[in-house]
């Protein structure tokens, strides 16, 4: 589907990439699935019981307690996030870049978006002095900015905002009068957990920030769509629920019962889960450290990826080296990378970047394999870089940045 970019000036946009590929799915999730699959009543709206319950507990095990009547869920987070707009109503802001999937739920709704520049450090969270300029601009001009989204464990740039930058955002939000949907779907992914500190902003604004997790990033395949949302307690909130609700309940945007027991399974966190889960972060952090690597070494700028399955790359600094072969802006960028790839590597007007900017999203999944048998062997080396099908990909992905490096060199520019 082609259309113009958001701002109007007829940039031609692509929709998303494909799917990446998951990792195989475990025995115990089949199980769950296959004890469920004869079940032929319908879900009730927001989710069953058992996973109500295991949502709450979820979230209570990270010092956000919840009851049955503060929390939801949904076949996906996009219909949550759809269910959330529609329900608080309004303009939406979201940082730049952001998850590619945001904006679509937002203008599937009409609803005017504006994006807000990130600090310099990190992504996930607005700029709180650009954030504050950009409500009061939209607000003189007629608009009326209610919602603003914002992860702390960010999908793009796989990085985690230091809890002051945080703060500092929620503050200036809080004080405008936002709801603020925090995106935690990676949360529990972070490369270096002692090292890292994860501060949502539902810890700092409890009253004014609903929590959306889509499970089938961290927890579950992506062929099991499920997502959970939490509301703030009491007040407000209550009634908050009861419009989301009432949105999904409308859209028939109820998880299926199978994938609602493997949901309910996998947010119990029994160990063979968290044994999995940690060891596909520690494979997924080498990848993007190795990625990085070769990013840097070429003259490409990247931020350390923190949490996630993604590294945000900048190549910026070899404008000049790429302009040459003709790349010139972020879909060229794209383009030029999957040829010369062979896999997916959206270009950052995907997610709401500038499109003359020359970024571009690398995702590690790719690198793992191209079955479940060569992922499977990945996740299960002890040197998952020296197998032969991820030092194959690993090794094509450095050839084509050392190339751009050897052009950079090669090239002087006139006295």
């Amino acid at each position: 589907m082609r259309r113009t970019d958001h701002e109007g000036r007829g940039r031609v946009r692509y929709g998303p990439p494909l799917p990446e590929p998951g990792l195989p799915v475990l025995a115990e999730l089949t199980a769950a699935l296959a004890s469920a699959a004869g079940r032929s009543h319908a879900q009730p709206p927001g989710g069953d019981p058992a996973l109500l319950d295991a949502a709450c507990g979820y979230w209570t095990r990270r010092g956000l307690p919840a009851e049955r009547d503060h929390v939801a869920a949904a076949p996906g987070a996009a219909p949550l996030l759809l269910a959330l707009t529609a329900a608080v109503g309004g303009d939406v802001l979201l940082p730049r870049p952001c998850a590619a999937w945001w904006e679509p739920q937002v203008r599937l709704l009409g609803r005017s978006v504006y994006h807000v520049p990130t600090p310099a450090e990190c992504g996930g969270v607005p700029d709180p002095y650009a954030l504050l300029e950009t409500v009061r601009r939209v607000r003189a001009e007629g608009g009326s900015p209610r919602l603003l989204v914002m992860s702390v464990a960010d999908d793009p740039t796989a990085t985690v905002p230091p809890p002051d930058v945080v703060y500092e955002a929620v503050e200036a939000a809080a004080g405008e009068g936002l709801h603020i949907v925090s995106d935690e779907t990676w949360r529990d992914t972070l490369h270096r957990p002692r090292e890292t500190v994860l501060v949502g902003p539902a810890e700092m604004a409890p009253e004014r920030v609903t929590v959306v997790c889509d499970l089938s990033g961290a927890f579950l395949p992506p062929a099991l769509p499920a997502a959970i949302a939490r509301f703030p307690a009491g007040g407000p909130a209550a009634a908050l629920r009861a419009r989301v609700l009432d949105v999904l309940t409308a859209l028939g945007a109820s998880p299926a019962a199978p994938v609602a027991a493997a949901a309910a399974y996998a947010l119990g966190e029994p160990d063979e889960i968290t044994a999995r889960l940690t060891a596909a972060t520690r494979l997924h952090a080498r990848v993007a450290a190795a990625l990085r690597q070769a990013v840097v070494a070429a003259g490409g700028f990247a931020r350390p990826a923190r949490a996630g399955r993604h590294l945000y790359a900048d190549l910026g600094p070899l404008r000049s080296e790429l302009a040459a072969r003709g790349v010139t802006d972020a879909q060229e960028l794209e383009d030029f990378l999957q040829a010369r790839l062979g896999m997916p590597a959206p270009g950052g007007h995907r997610f709401g970047d500038d499109p003359g900017a020359l970024r571009v999203r690398l995702s590690t999944a790719p690198f793992l394999g191209a079955d479940p048998e060569e992922r499977m062997a990945a996740l299960t080396a002890p040197e998952p870089l020296e197998l032969p099908h991820v030092e194959r990909a690993l090794s094509l992905f450095g050839t084509a940045f050392e190339d751009l490096r050897a052009e950079a060199q090669r090239w002087e520019p006139p006295r």
